[in-house]
């Protein structure tokens, strides 16, 4: 049986790849985002309605004529415990219990790499804490009563959670909490809740110069979410080298 995956920041960036990917593999994608229009808009393009996927099907496409698998979407900002659990709920009744939660909503205020932590303002920092922290605490703790036997809770993150880099400001901090966050709730629930570092990704949170590109680490979140042994993700920390050492 396909899975039902839950993603949130699902509208650009590595959230949009991720979605793009389980897509294509067939799943059923419940995707949000704190933009409603672009929420929409990404719905419509993973079910080859318009933009790029209905470009990529008229180019060729798949031989069933469409993507293999189906999103749907709200908007949701993560900020707003109530907004996660109707859609949590939402999503669980469109597709079935959630099989693959994926925390992936964050916000960067300043610019990566140009915002020392003694420049911030309280208001970008406390901003930045509770989306990036607390907002993952929300995201698991709204999703839980909605899960999949077996199901897989993945936190994305990277160094800067755990080494000392200039100009990042909240960012970083915020990603320390949320890894910890994710042994928290690694140690309580049955579900396998993990950290995934993909490295540095080109995004609007991160920076564009000398990084990846969000659809070549897409591959690596979904195998963490699907193939991964449960128990190398729970309350762990799973990145390139070992997506790379199990799918060589």
């Amino acid at each position: 049986m396909d899975p039902t995956v839950a993603i949130t920041g699902a509208t650009s960036g590595i959230g949009r790849a991720v979605a793009e990917a389980f897509v294509d593999s067939g799943a059923f994608v419940a995707v949000s985002g704190r933009d409603g229009a672009a929420v929409d808009r990404t719905v419509a393009e993973l079910n080859g309605e318009g933009g790029e996927s209905a470009e990529a099907d008229d180019a060729g496409g798949d031989d069933e004529g469409g993507p293999a698998g189906r999103a749907w979407g709200e908007r949701v900002d993560v900020r707003d415990e109530f907004d996660l659990e109707r859609f949590f709920q939402r999503a669980a009744r469109e597709g079935g219990p959630i099989d693959v939660v994926f925390a992936n909503a964050a916000v960067f205020h300043g610019a990566p790499g140009e915002s020392p932590a003694d420049a911030l303002s309280y208001a970008d920092y406390d901003d930045t804490m509770r989306t990036n922290a607390r907002g993952v605490f929300a995201t698991v703790n709204e999703a839980v009563p909605h899960l999949a036997d077996d199901a897989r809770v993945i936190v994305p993150s990277g160094s800067v959670a755990h080494e000392s880099t200039a100009g990042m400001g909240a960012y970083a901090v915020s990603k320390a909490a949320a890894e910890a966050v994710a042994r928290g709730f690694a140690a309580d629930l049955d579900a396998a809740v993990g950290v995934v570092d993909p490295g540095l990704v080109a995004t609007d949170l991160t920076g564009k110069e000398r990084a990846r590109d969000p659809e070549s680490v897409a591959p690596l979140f979904v195998w963490a979410a699907t193939e991964a042994p449960a128990e190398d993700l729970n309350g762990e920390r799973l990145g390139l080298r070992e997506w790379k050492k199990a799918t060589r």
